[in-house]
Order: C-alpha cells, then sequence, then structure tokens
C-alpha cells in the first residue's frame, strides 16, 4: 500500500476540520515547563558563582591559614549541595525537595552573607586597607552580591513552580 504523505505538515487522514477535538495543554503545565527551564539557567549561574568563589577563597587560603576561612568554604559547598537537591526537585518535579532546596539554600546565603559582613568590618577595623589589598577583596564582594541577586530570583521562581505544581483546589 502506498501511504500518502501531506504537503502541508497535517498528519494524513485528518483535512483539518478535527482541531476542536484535540486536547489543549493546560497553562499552568506551560507555566512550570517555562519556570523549569528558567530555574535551570539560574541554578546554573548560582553553581558557577558559587564555584568561582569556592575557587577564590581556595587560591587567596593557600597563601593564609587555611582554618580561618573553613567556615565560608563549608558554606559554599553546603550551597552546592542544596543546588544539587533543588536540581533534583526541578527534574523530577518534587515540591518536598523543592522547599528543602528554599530553606536550605537561604540559610547558607545568610550565613555566607554574615560571614562576609564579618570578614569585611574586621578589614576596615583592623588597618586602612591598601588599594591593592581592596582590588583583591573586590571578586569576592563582586560573586556575593552576584550569589544573592541570583538567590532571589531562584527562590521567586521556585514559589512560582511550586504554586504551578501544586493541584489546583477547586470548589465542589
Amino acid at each position: 500500500m502506498h501511504r500518502r504523505v501531506s504537503a502541508s505538515g497535517r498528519p494524513s487522514g485528518t483535512d483539518g476540520s478535527d482541531f476542536s477535538y484535540r486536547m489543549v495543554v493546560e497553562s499552568r503545565y506551560q507555566k512550570v515547563a517555562r519556570a523549569k527551564s528558567i530555574l535551570r539557567s539560574f541554578f546554573l549561574v548560582q553553581a558557577i558563582t558559587l564555584l568561582l568563589g569556592l575557587f577564590l577563597l581556595l587560591f587567596r587560603s593557600a597563601s593564609n591559614d587555611l582554618a580561618l576561612r573553613g567556615i565560608e568554604i563549608a558554606t559554599m559547598a553546603c550551597g552546592l549541595i542544596s543546588l544539587m537537591i533543588g536540581e533534583l526537585g526541578r527534574k523530577r518535579s518534587r515540591v518536598n525537595l523543592l522547599r528543602l532546596f528554599m530553606v536550605a539554600s537561604s540559610i547558607v546565603v545568610s550565613f555566607f552573607i554574615y560571614c562576609s559582613i564579618q570578614k569585611y568590618s574586621g578589614f576596615m577595623a583592623s588597618k586602612r586597607p591598601s588599594y591593592w589589598e581592596i582590588v583583591l577583596e573586590l571578586p569576592e564582594v563582586i560573586l556575593a552580591v552576584v550569589g544573592l541577586v541570583f538567590h532571589v530570583f531562584i527562590i521567586s521562581y521556585t514559589f512560582h513552580l511550586i504554586a504551578n505544581m501544586s493541584i489546583s483546589k477547586r470548589a465542589s
């Protein structure tokens, strides 16, 4: 038998008049897919930011005492672990993992901001820093600010994703 191949891209056997019987994807599923793809990009940027910060801390700690920077290194490692939890929740559409990610990453970011403020206030109080000391501290400050901004976006999109993933409760 010879199969008919449609030139217009329509499936064979239809004339296009059956469009009203086809299923339509509910808008919340489209919103979930969009939020998941945006979150993937944000997770990637946040992971790069954390890895760069970890690299900078390890590089600067090679010349100084590693024990002084140990808390910051552990905080960044916990941030990477929370990102892995968030990515797993995003991929598998697990609301509980996404909620755990939001709580853990918020604690990590809060603790990292606290450590940065403590370090900066101690740095400024101990001596008058030179131009080169400020230039060497600048990448860490920039990474902390970028990480905080992306964290705010990540949390808002995660809330949006969870709200669209939850079953709508309509009055019966």
